[in-house]
């Protein structure tokens, strides 16, 4: 928790000399719940009109791998440009929302590719899952800290490197092994912040609704989460992009880089 908080303060010291990056999240997560409503609007439609048979698998996964892409591309595309601005802040260069757009419309083919890519394995994952009963959430439990771990880099790699999704996997977890070793697991945790966040966040919408209205309790707890899930990825995106560009130490980062180094720990 310690290092977490630690980790997380420096990352809020750069959004907060480069305040108006905070909108790539709030893009992002705005999107996101636009395609979440057309899908389910969608799939409310097409059981309403023509009806889905709910055991056509097919179907199902379709659509599964479909939300699953068009996700993946909006985070990504916010998250490269977030990641972009940063890299300027920490050349000492002028940061704006214009170059982070500007840039991730650059690398739009690169980003769709890696979008089909987590895709096709997300999908896979879920199948898996699905059809393995409590032995398969276990197996996926376990690949799917592998895969966070093999894309931790993904997203500058595919910025800057310009690689190609499998070749910007291989790329992303050669940095990790060979930064931190061959079998490395997280050496922070924003977990236990985020609990403390909702915990605080949830007194206060209770005494708000007991004291005051129980509807405006509701709506203070709603924004709430939604400006913690904001910064939250915000601070993820920004260590990211720290640590990344901490690798071969060719930038004033801004960042305290004894915290960078030990993001990883060998298992």
């Amino acid at each position: 928790m310690s290092r977490g908080w630690q980790i997380a303060i420096n990352a809020l010291k750069v959004l907060g000399a480069n305040k108006q990056l905070i909108i790539f999240p709030i893009l992002s997560g705005l999107t996101i719940l636009m395609v979440i409503s057309s899908f389910f609007f969608g799939i409310t439609f097409t059981k309403g009109f023509a009806g889905i048979d709910e055991q056509n698998t097919v179907t199902i996964y379709g659509l599964i791998f479909l939300f699953y892409m068009v996700s993946y591309f909006i985070v990504v595309f916010f998250n490269m440009a977030l990641i972009h601005c940063t890299t300027l802040y920490f050349k000492g260069e002028e940061a704006s929302i214009s170059k982070g757009i500007n840039f991730s419309f650059s690398r739009i083919w690169l980003i769709f590719s890696w979008a089909v890519f987590a895709a096709t394995i997300g999908t896979l994952l879920k199948i898996l899952q699905d059809n393995l009963g409590q032995i398969g959430k276990f197996v996926i439990s376990i690949l799917g800290f592998a895969w966070s771990a093999a894309t931790f880099f993904a997203v500058p790699v595919i910025a800057y490197e310009k690689l190609m999704p499998l070749d910007a996997t291989k790329r992303s977890f050669t940095i990790l092994k060979e930064k931190w070793g061959q079998s490395v697991v997280a050496n922070f945790s924003f977990g236990l912040l985020t609990l403390l966040a909702f915990l605080v966040l949830g007194i206060a919408a209770i005494a708000v609704s007991e004291l005051i209205n129980m509807e405006l309790g509701i709506a203070l707890f709603a924004v709430g989460v939604g400006i913690i899930a904001i910064i939250t990825s915000a601070i993820k995106t920004i260590i990211i992009s720290a640590a990344y560009h901490n690798i071969d130490n060719n930038m004033d980062i801004h960042f305290n880089r004894q915290l960078l180094d030990g993001l990883f720990v060998e298992k």
